[in-house]
């Protein structure tokens, strides 16, 4: 199983801010999407695809990757995202990281105003 690094909420903040391009993944369910969301306006992509549909959908990120782009997996507290993330890395997917704490922690150490669930 390959091993897929993780990035806390501010890094993820800073290399949002930088050049760097990212694609955002959201794997959660889309009711967790409805009440709260990282805002994705800074990302070159704002991939949702609820985990249990990631098999079978995800030509959609095959189709938005980039050469040298960074691929951030989130969920609500980082579990699910890193099962998705090593699922991802194992087909090949480069740049692979896990959001540390998932969207809770962005709340808490980024922006508060994502609700907290």
């Amino acid at each position: 199983m390959p091993n897929v690094t993780g990035i806390d909420p501010r890094d993820l903040d800073e290399m949002l801010g930088s050049p760097a391009q990212v694609i955002l993944l959201d794997v959660r369910n889309p009711d967790e999407r409805a009440y709260a969301a990282i805002d994705g306006a800074r990302a070159v992509v704002d991939l949702f695809i609820p985990i249990g549909e990631l098999m079978e959908r995800v030509g959609e990120l095959d189709s938005a990757l980039r050469e040298n782009a960074f691929v951030v997996v989130y969920c609500h507290h980082g579990m699910r995202s890193l099962v998705a993330a090593n699922w991802l890395a194992e087909r090949g997917v480069v740049n692979v990281l896990n959001l540390n704490g998932g969207i809770d922690a962005w709340s808490a150490d980024v922006d508060s105003a994502v609700p907290r669930y």
